[in-house]
């Protein structure tokens, strides 16, 4: 009982320390001051009445929803006089893993430099830096020639070093629990069961009224609908970010949506802002950065041959440009198992104080990584909101695809619970596929690190997210995954290679999520 009233106050301490340094608990301070004047305000009631007035005003509300944001992507519980890098990451043979792939990744960029004789950052002349300026709403216009440049790494890279992850407590993998496991991920981590996925992901059962499944034997769709647009226009009037988190387990209505979400992540586009978006525009504006090339690279190479995005184009430079620019993104690196690149100024190698992070978010794109941001295209077109949306996204949820770590919803955890999903509750495809040489991770890995962006029909694809904000949870990539090999089953235990069970997936386009999930979940697993 002790420990935990020590852990609150731990957790109420550091919650008050981050509000502190934010532009809400300005604005508190000078409504506090400004209510001083009001008449119903009185010296011995100083206290109360000015609680009050919050409570009557919506300050409070705006207080307790940047509260509950943090605690949706507060660390888990640790011991106080922990050191910072547990804090990251507890198990060391990941962070040892963690480190080691961050070391081949910078050793593709030195070397992509030094082939290329291309600068790490570059001062762009003032003719260079007005044309840019003027073609800033039509970048996709632009046909630089990227033919030199390959992406840093691509998932199937980052695949292969999982696969390889052990960890050294071990003997080969001999945990008596653990050596029945015959998939390629070999870490002894817990992964939750069905009857456990059951209870996280209760309101997706068979009963409940589901946005996204077509009939339901209790309530006829268009009444669940329009009662459910109704609440949810309730959850949109009350402001609370608890309740919209709630709300969008069952789906989120497409009209109400882009609100929906910026609730949950607490995002109001504020002057400051906007201001913020732009002094990252001019940043982009005034230098070069090899990660530009990068990111030009990616978006040609994904987005623009996507029949659903390749029209948004010209905001996904204008996004990734500014991310790559955005120092407030290093923040998350405090509960990220991965640490920022550094650089060093040309001469001054080795030494600290001439040292920066590059690129200046500390991430460094990878093949596939402008996903991330096309679907929220659909959403927002403000190019500073949709900027916002995809940056607190992405240091919620995303950044765990592409690292290696513990954490249940980092992709270590995804990749097991796939592969424990498909062994214990389809052993014969299991085995099947794994006995010609088509272990199915190599197939669904692609899905999980993208969050199926590319691969679902967009509309299914927001269903999908809908769940992963409302639960603020990634483990429903990994049940998709297995579901996906559930449905397709039969047509997969006729196919003799990776070739062919490739082809059989290789179209997801035409899936609805919903009626999946609910029945790998709730219906054929026992």
């Amino acid at each position: 009982m002790l420990q935990e009233e020590s852990d609150l106050s731990l957790i109420i301490a550091q919650i008050v320390q981050k509000l502190k340094g934010s532009s809400l608990y300005a604005q508190l301070e000078r409504q506090a001051w400004a209510s001083l004047q009001r008449p119903e305000i009185k010296l011995e009631s100083l206290k109360e009445d000015i609680k009050e007035f919050f409570k009557t005003s919506g300050w409070e509300k705006k207080l307790q929803n940047a509260v509950y944001c943090e605690l949706s992507v507060f660390p888990l519980p640790h011991h106080p006089a922990a050191p910072p890098e547990h804090l990251k990451e507890p198990l060391v043979y990941m962070r040892k893993a963690q480190g080691s792939w961050e070391k081949r990744i910078l050793k593709s960029l030195n070397s992509m430099c030094t082939e290329l004789s291309i600068p790490l950052a570059r001062k762009r002349p003032v003719g260079e830096q007005k044309e840019l300026l003027s073609k800033w709403n039509e970048m996709g216009t632009d046909e630089p020639d990227l033919s030199l440049f390959r992406p840093v790494y691509a998932p199937k890279d980052f695949l292969e070093v999982l696969v390889n992850l052990r960890n050294p407590n071990y003997e080969n993998g001999d945990s008596p629990s653990f050596r029945t496991h015959l998939g390629l991920i070999q870490v002894p981590l817990k992964v939750k069961d069905i009857p456990e996925l059951k209870e996280l992901f209760i309101e997706l059962g068979l009963t409940t009224g589901q946005l996204g499944i077509d009939d339901s034997t209790q309530v006829p769709p268009e009444l669940f609908e329009n009662e459910h647009v109704r609440i949810g226009q309730k959850v949109l009037a009350e402001q609370d970010s608890a309740a919209a988190q709630q709300y969008v387990r069952q789906g989120s209505p497409t009209a109400l949506r882009a609100e929906l979400w910026a609730l949950i992540l607490n995002i109001s586009s504020q002057p400051e802002d906007i201001l913020y978006y732009e002094q990252l525009k001019t940043n982009v504006i005034q230098h070069d950065l090899l990660v530009d090339s990068l990111i030009y690279k990616d978006v040609k190479l994904t987005a623009s041959n996507d029949d659903y995005y390749f029209v948004f184009e010209d905001y996904l430079y204008q996004v990734l440009l500014c991310f790559s620019r955005d120092t407030s993104v290093l923040g998350h690196f405090a509960y990220n198992s991965a640490s920022p690149p550094k650089s060093y100024i040309r001469g001054k190698l080795g030494l600290e104080e001439y040292a920066v992070f590059y690129p200046p978010n500390g991430v460094i794109p990878f093949h596939g990584f402008s996903m991330y941001v096309a679907p929220l295209c659909f959403l927002y077109h403000e190019p500073s909101k949709l900027y916002q949306i995809f940056r607190e996204i992405y240091v919620r949820f995303f950044f765990r695809l592409h690292s290696i770590s513990s954490h249940p919803s980092g992709i270590v955890s995804l990749c097991l619970l796939f592969e424990t999903l498909l062994q214990t509750y389809l052993p014969q495809l299991f085995y099947h596929l794994r006995e010609i040489g088509a272990q199915p991770l190599r197939i669904s890995f692609k899905w999980m690190v993208r969050a199926f962006s590319g691969y679902l029909a967009t509309d299914q694809l927001l269903l999908l997210w809908d769940r992963i904000l409302g639960y603020n949870s990634l483990e429903i990539l990994a049940v998709l995954a297995a579901a996906v090999f559930a449905f397709r089953a039969v047509n997969l235990m006729e196919v003799t290679s990776l070739a062919a069970a490739e082809a059989v997936l290789a179209d997801l386009s035409t899936l609805k999520v919903m009626p999946l999930l609910q029945i790998f979940l709730f219906a054929t697993v026992t």
